[in-house]
């Protein structure tokens, strides 16, 4: 079934670009009459009655029942089989995999499953990688052959059009996403990790009918996505969003890109754990001196979270230097692009009001008033899950979109 849809879909028959607005409707309308939909295609009732009643057999439409009507018959509502078709969802984060199985009416079937795994650039890691995805879908997907999308999440450069990454896993002249459709068997695409957690927030997560918008990933790098006019920017090249590597300090700090004085090095997870560890050797006291003392490589980024939100004075100390240091060049983005919506997300934003108070302070004290004013900053709903959420909703748009 999976296979003969997308097959039509890719010759690009007329039938088949039919079905594919059909689906792409009813993702954004739980159910409609099929008058309401005719005219949203823009065809005639008794060709859309036939492409449902197709549809229906084929097992990608299903019926929610009669529509409740004061006069008259009442006409019958359709919408999407949730059970017609699954899209696997894989964020990569620096120490762990994180991947979720969404059905196709766009639900989580269960909580994202996390996985230990710290992957290098190395075709081992891309078999680990692969080892891992397959162990995940024999553990939670019901149906094998119905998986009609594998979204992967990678940090860096990823041009999600041509499915090469610059950055992980850049070691052949195949496209990245090609490689990993012939090791799994299925279709596969990729994405940066921070544009996925934009769009993430923007399909299932706290932006409600905003259209122009920034997401600020603040984990232990720095990056963002922007979403304009309802859409996300990707760049020619699928590169935007690299706001970590604003060349703004004089502080000899190398990068992970290779460059010195980025905004990540002095904003970022990376920065936090870097400022902690000098403090505490230079006799300053935190919860965690002793286990840094003892080991400071046994901390975790999480640690220094959790010691925040535990009200370390150390640490909120540090988080409100991170977070003006944001909150002024954040400043410029809302006064280059003036959005509507600002979401900080990532890793820190779980130190909640913590980072966020700072950012607004800073934001205000270095953007143009008439500019920022119409500008609300919030923090990411999703957490922890936006970019396992971000890819699932991201494999069904590869798809339908």
């Amino acid at each position: 079934m999976k296979l003969k849809l997308l097959n039509e879909i890719e010759k690009g028959g007329k039938s088949a670009l039919t079905k594919k607005k059909i689906i792409h409707y009813f993702m954004y309308t739980y159910s409609s009459t099929i008058p309401d939909l005719a005219r949203e295609i823009n065809l005639s009732i008794p060709t859309i009655t036939k492409f449902i009643s197709e549809m229906c057999d084929e097992g990608y439409i299903t019926s929610h029942g009669k529509l409740e009507t004061s006069e008259g018959r009442p006409p019958t509502l359709y919408g999407l089989n949730p059970d017609a078709g699954y899209f696997i969802g894989v964020d990569i984060k620096q120490t762990c995999l994180v991947m979720g199985v969404m059905n196709f009416t766009g639900e989580l079937m269960e909580q994202p499953a996390t996985v230990a795994c710290a992957l290098s650039n190395s075709q081992e890691s891309i078999d680990i990688l692969c080892d891992h995805i397959r162990t995940f879908i024999k553990q939670t997907c019901p149906d094998e052959s119905k998986i009609m999308n594998i979204s992967v999440n990678i940090a860096g450069r990823v041009n999600p059009e041509s499915g090469y990454s610059f950055t992980l896993f850049n070691f052949s002249e195949m496209p990245l996403a090609e490689i990993l459709s012939e090791k799994l068997g299925m279709s596969v695409s990729i994405d940066n990790d921070t544009r996925a957690m934009t769009y993430g927030e923007m399909t299932k997560g706290i932006v409600k009918g905003e259209k122009n918008i920034i997401f600020i990933n603040l984990g232990w790098g720095l990056g963002s996505g922007i979403i304009i006019d309802g859409k996300i920017y990707t760049g020619k090249s699928g590169f935007s969003g690299e706001f970590g590597h604003f060349n703004v300090f004089d502080n000899e700090i190398l990068c992970h890109c290779g460059k010195k004085g980025c905004l990540e090095t002095e904003v970022s997870g990376a920065a936090f754990y870097r400022m902690l560890i000098q403090c505490v050797k230079e006799g300053k006291q935190t919860i965690l001196s002793d286990q840094i003392l003892k080991d400071e490589k046994s901390v975790t980024l999480r640690d220094i979270i959790r010691a925040t939100n535990k009200e370390d004075l150390l640490c909120i100390e540090i988080l409100e230097e991170i977070a003006q240091k944001l909150g002024r060049y954040l400043a410029g983005l809302i006064n280059l692009l003036n959005p509507e919506l600002i979401i900080i997300g990532g890793t820190l934003a779980q130190t909640g009001d913590y980072l966020l108070q700072p950012i607004k302070g800073s934001v205000r004290k270095y953007s143009l008033n008439m500019v920022s004013k119409d500008s609300t900053i919030v923090l990411s709903k999703l957490q922890e899950h936006a970019g396992v959420i971000g890819a699932c909703m991201l494999a069904r748009h590869h798809i339908f979109e």
